[in-house]
């Protein structure tokens, strides 16, 4: 049976299925208010953002994963030198990444 050749996925539902596969998503998005489990938007929230923002990609490595370079346990902020950091080490990203694969 020859079946004819399928219609090109819109680019709007590709947004969408390309971002159910980001592991980050499971958490909210301080940025721009996205819920868990749903795509980050622009501020005014018309369009859908293939990639989450860092800082929801930072919230979420910071919840699944320890970090080796500043031996945090999951939801404690690495830090620097004792101060606070505003994102993640890149190598607790790597972490967090091994973990969801």
């Amino acid at each position: 049976m020859n079946r004819p050749p399928a219609a090109p996925m819109p680019d709007s539902i590709r947004h969408i299925l390309r971002a159910k596969k980001d592991p980050a998503r499971a958490v909210d998005c301080p940025h721009c208010g996205a819920l868990p489990h749903r795509p980050c938007t622009t501020p005014s929230k018309r369009r859908i953002l293939t990639d989450p923002h860092p800082q929801r990609r930072s919230n979420w490595a910071q919840t699944v994963a320890c970090c080796p370079q500043c031996q945090v346990e999951p939801t404690t902020p690495c830090h620097e030198e004792g101060r606070a950091r505003h994102t993640v080490h890149d190598r607790r990203y790597q972490e967090a990444e091994a973990t969801a694969a």
